[in-house]
């Protein structure tokens, strides 16, 4: 979950910059995704964390969201933590959304400034979203009308990258007079990468062939779907450069815990790829695990979607990780740029309105990653270049908007 890992990054480096973080959140006992107790341990032993329960989840299942069902209780102890603590800032990550509307209430009864950072955006256009009364129309609206209250007197925007906010500045340009903004990407963590070799632990899901073996480890977003299609395509097509190819997908299912919830098998069945060259095992596995096996893999299969402004965090592991980046990504996204800049990879660049035109030159680059594969050392990846994209880098660029907006 990628708020969880920004969370833990900055809270890893902010006292660098003399920012005393305490983390706010629910008790692991209400989640319902399965617990990675791994994580825990890549926190810094000092932590200040501060946990509420939330209500249960009811059956039938109505309310999902942790954010809903411990609202009230994440409010009440936070107003508690300002007061306690003579708090300066809160800073929101989200999702879940509906926690943003915290910040506008504490700062009415305390003063205290708060954030907002937009990991995903809020009020977006899912695919059904158009269909009204649908339950995407009805999470549409319900964002459209809640947005404008979470933003009252807010003094920080932020995101991953300055697409995740632009539409909140243009659904509300009066912000642009009294709020900072700021685009931060995920960044990428050395010591996590460490604390996978001390494991000494071994992949798993499949073992190590002759195969080319990439990895794709993460959720499926819904606008990946018209690129995964293009690749499948183009695989089915040319049997002679994929017959020694094998993408594994990881984590892709359609809930976090299902390990039969399959979201990519079904297109593998329909363009016969499927336990020949593609892969799929849905359940998510814990973050070191997938660090593990990206580290055996002979390189890591990034997708991105049609949206320009999706950057996606696994781009900094797969760096990383220090094996080839085949990379298919919005051409407009930063992680383009990134994996470009640092040569870790090789990226066919996507333009949503002619993908479907595009077979042949998405063979072409994949011919060019195989050679690049070939070729690959960690020593050519320029890491003074990612250099600027290590989450302690990323951190000090939050730590000079806390100061600027707490001044």
């Amino acid at each position: 979950m990628a708020a969880v890992h920004r969370t833990r990054l900055f809270a890893q480096h902010l006292r660098l910059f003399d920012w005393n973080p305490i983390i706010l959140c629910v008790d692991e006992n209400d989640y319902e995704e399965e617990l990675d107790w791994n994580l825990h341990s890549l926190l810094p032993t000092e932590q200040h964390i501060e946990k509420v329960r939330a209500f249960p989840v009811t059956k039938p299942r109505l309310i999902g969201d942790i954010g809903l069902r411990a609202y009230f209780q994440l409010r009440r102890r936070a107003f508690e933590l300002v007061i306690k603590e003579k708090i300066e800032f809160v800073y929101i990550p989200i999702p879940s959304f509906y926690v943003s509307l915290i910040g506008t209430y504490l700062n009415r009864k305390t003063g205290v400034k708060f954030g907002i950072d937009y990991i995903d955006p809020w009020v977006h256009e899912f695919p059904g979203s158009d269909k009204r009364f649908s339950r995407h129309w009805l999470s549409t609206q319900l964002a459209k009308y809640l947005e404008p209250k979470a933003l009252q007197n807010v003094s920080l925007i932020t995101g991953v990258a300055q697409g995740y906010y632009q539409k909140v500045i243009e659904r509300n340009p009066g912000l642009l007079k009294s709020c900072k903004f700021g685009s931060m990407p995920y960044g990428g963590e050395k010591l996590d990468h460490l604390a996978v070799k001390e494991l000494g632990n071994k992949p798993y899901l499949f073992q190590k062939s002759s195969k080319v073996q990439l990895i794709y480890a993460g959720a499926m977003l819904p606008k990946a779907y018209e690129p995964l299609k293009l690749l499948f395509e183009v695989i089915q097509d040319n049997p002679h450069v994929f017959k020694d190819v094998e993408i594994h997908f990881i984590g892709t299912g359609k809930t976090p815990n299902d390990p039969f919830g399959y979201n990519i098998k079904p297109y593998a069945e329909k363009y016969n790829l499927w336990q020949r060259q593609i892969f799929e095992y849905p359940k998510r596995i814990p973050y070191l695990d997938v660090l593990i096996h990206l580290e055996n893999s002979d390189g890591v299969f990034i997708l991105g979607s049609t949206e320009p402004h999706y950057t996606p965090s696994k781009t900094y592991q797969g760096v990383l990780s220090e094996k080839p980046i085949f990379a298919m990504l919005h051409g407009a996204s930063t992680a383009a740029q990134i994996l470009e800049y640092s040569k870790a990879g090789i990226v066919f660049r996507m333009d949503p309105d002619s993908l479907n035109e595009k077979k042949q030159e998405l063979l072409v680059t994949f011919n060019q990653f195989l050679s690049f594969k070939n070729t690959f050392s960690s020593s050519n990846v320029n890491l003074n270049q990612f250099e600027q994209y290590s989450a302690e880098n990323v951190t000090a660029q939050l730590a000079i908007l806390l100061n600027s907006v707490t001044a």
